[in-house]
């Protein structure tokens, strides 16, 4: 049976900009092509390779899933209902469907890798899991100084494919804002950056990319989305004679009001870009914006503060 719109409804269906932009199945694999493009004369460009090489298995595992979304039915409409992410990372590292996916990951390597690597998998392989489920949740709160620093990447690894995967499994979620702007619907985790897209209905929307399950979800432009003001914002990028003034593929919006910043990614000046390897490669301009006396508050799973 169909529906009939009045007039009001059609004009705010035709100018309501669509809330969601979930991310393509090989999220993982385009993930790991623009981080080696993005290694190469880059001061972490090892770094850069090995995150490169993380995500190349993270898309192994999210095509074969070693289970399934851990929510059932039920429960996802109750959450949707009331306004809640129906993929709370709250509660459900804490049920740890999740480490699996992190026995999964450590299966894909070698067990005579050596270095720093192959010690962070030496700890990783030795812990119960009781110590990894405090990892994860000491990770997903922020408590960075919980988790050994060489640890971050491949628990953050884990999390992010189970998250993805379990997005993607979601029957066409209706997902309604969160209680905060910079808080994913879809799992309550905070922004990692935005992305003002370029295609399709999308075009010149900004939406804001979960750090942990890849969900965009789309806030206005031109306004700080920590704490609304969108008085005096002004947009800095690194120094690169390739990008005319205002036209890098990268700027952070910078609020006087409340000292924040967040990266963001212009698809019109680089098509290619991608929040999480974009973020990673352009440390260099947190560094800067830190020293100018900016605060950073959207996390990157892939790598402790201070651990490049």
């Amino acid at each position: 049976m169909s529906t009939l719109l009045e007039p009001g409804q059609i004009e705010a269906s035709a100018v309501m900009p669509p809330f969601l932009h979930l991310p393509p199945a090989n999220l993982f694999a385009l993930r790991a092509e623009r981080l080696e493009h993005l290694a190469e004369g880059n001061a972490l460009g090892q770094y850069l390779k090995l995150v490169a090489r993380l995500c190349r298995i993270q898309q192994l595992l999210v095509d074969n899933p070693p289970n399934g979304l851990p929510v059932a039915e039920e429960r996802q409409r109750l959450c949707i209902s009331h306004g809640l992410p129906p993929l709370a990372a709250d509660s459900l590292v804490r049920e740890g469907a999740w480490q699996v996916w992190l026995q999964a990951l450590l299966a894909h390597f070698d067990e005579a890798s050596s270095g720093p690597m192959g010690e962070a998998l030496d700890v990783l392989r030795g812990s119960d899991d009781s110590q990894r489920k405090g990892w994860g949740i000491a990770l997903l709160a922020g408590q960075y100084d919980a988790v050994p620093a060489a640890l971050v990447p491949f628990i953050g690894a884990a999390l992010q494919a189970a998250w993805s995967s379990w997005l993607l499994a979601l029957p066409a979620p209706e997902l309604k804002p969160a209680g905060s702007q910079a808080q994913c619907p879809a799992c309550g985790s905070p922004a990692m950056a935005g992305v003002v897209r370029n295609r399709g209905r999308h075009n010149g929307l900004r939406y804001l990319a979960c750090s942990l399950c890849a969900c965009e979800w789309h806030v206005v432009r031109v306004k700080c989305v920590y704490c609304e003001s969108s008085k005096d914002l002004r947009y800095s990028s690194l120094e690169d004679d390739r990008h005319a003034p205002g036209k890098a593929p990268l700027r952070a919006e910078c609020c006087p009001a409340c000292n924040s910043y967040l990266k963001q990614n212009y698809l019109e000046n680089d098509a290619a870009a991608e929040p999480l390897a974009d973020d990673l490669a352009s440390l260099a301009l947190d560094i800067r914006l830190d020293e100018e006396g900016f605060h950073r508050l959207a996390p990157n799973l892939m790598l402790a503060p201070g651990g490049g």
